[in-house]
């Protein structure tokens, strides 16, 4: 018979004591400073690898204080719902495109003027310039940050299961379906087309219908969409650039310490940059892939497209909409448009 003692007692106690230890999973301690970054693209895009990568990165120079959780393809709501939450401090990041953020400040949508932009030359003076820096400071206004490096989000480019679309003169009669965008819609019935703005969801079987002839998107999504299977060629025409921009609810940005949001700032710039070189090794790739797939490419005459735009007066009623500032910071990226 086993003698109970006080100092088997205790002892027993002890042990007891750490018994629900053995085997229990180590807890990791908590970040200081957690934010919420929500957008519409799947992890595989460059925007979420490049994102993640920001977030590591910020992660691991702040020491764990800061996390940042990714919440990819929708799953917070569509665009207009996650504006509405980055806005009310829902979430804390969000990357809407910014024809999506022109429904709330109208200016941002500048950089998708009708064939603004000849290349990505112009296109990164522009928007890491002036251009940029004045579609900020219009966001801030709304109580958001606004990142400074813009991310991208392509270049346009029309397809038709027609002939080819070489000149403004081919536009004449086309019906080509547009997304729902007042921009968009001005710019193909300012050259003379018949533009039908249908969800993306009906582009397919309106192409294979005949409902429409044509389309125009960035070659990622005509890849994916397999638009190539109903179109015959694509007209590289680099009509619309539109980008994202990366922003911030303006309170949940100025509570973070200064040296978290350099930090921060710091990381998610970088990532943008990074981000751009992906989208161009991207569309170099998928225009071969296309190719393969029987879509015929050629290129297009720019100086017809504008002259056209001119003189039906898009570009005057735009430059009026924008106002005189922002106009005048366009064309001092990219040359005289009105």
């Amino acid at each position: 018979m086993t003698k109970v003692t006080r100092r088997t007692i205790l002892r027993g106690a002890t042990i007891g004591a750490a018994l629900p230890l053995i085997g229990a999973p180590l807890v990791a301690r908590a970040a200081e400073i957690e934010l919420k970054y929500g957008n519409n693209l799947p992890l595989s895009h460059p925007l979420n690898i490049r994102s993640q990568e920001a977030a590591d990165r910020i992660a691991k120079e702040t020491n764990g204080r800061v996390e940042i959780k990714i919440f990819p393809n929708n799953q917070l709501g569509g665009d207009t719902d996650m504006l509405s939450q980055v806005r009310s401090g829902g979430i804390t990041f969000f990357t809407p495109s910014a024809l999506v953020i022109a429904t709330l400040v109208p200016v941002a949508a500048i950089n998708a003027v009708g064939f603004a932009f000849s290349d990505y030359d112009q296109v990164w003076k522009a928007m890491d310039g002036p251009v940029g820096a004045h579609v900020r400071q219009a966001i801030e206004k709304v109580n958001l940050y606004a990142f400074e490096k813009m991310w991208d989000n392509g270049f346009r480019q029309m397809t038709t299961s027609g002939r080819p679309i070489e000149s403004a003169k081919d536009m004449a009669g086309l019906k080509i379906r547009v997304p729902v965008s007042p921009l968009s819609i001005a710019m193909f019935k300012a050259l003379d087309a018949s533009p039908a703005s249908l969800q993306f969801s009906e582009v397919y079987s309106s192409l294979q219908t005949k409902i429409v002839d044509a389309q125009e998107n960035p070659l990622p999504i005509i890849q994916v969409a397999k638009l190539y299977e109903v179109q015959k060629s694509c007209a590289v025409s680099n009509h619309i650039w539109d980008g994202f921009w990366f922003i911030a609810n303006g309170r949940a940005w100025r509570g973070l310490p200064p040296d978290v949001q350099k930090i921060v700032a710091a990381a998610i710039n970088d990532a943008g940059v990074a981000q751009r070189n992906d989208i161009k090794k991207l569309n170099e790739t998928v225009q071969a892939d296309l190719q393969s797939k029987g879509l015929t490419f050629n290129k297009t005459d720019p100086n017809s497209f504008r002259a056209k735009l001119r003189d039906s007066g898009f570009y005057k009623d735009w430059q009026e909409r924008f106002g005189k500032e922002a106009w005048d910071l366009l064309e001092g990226s990219v040359g005289k448009l009105a």
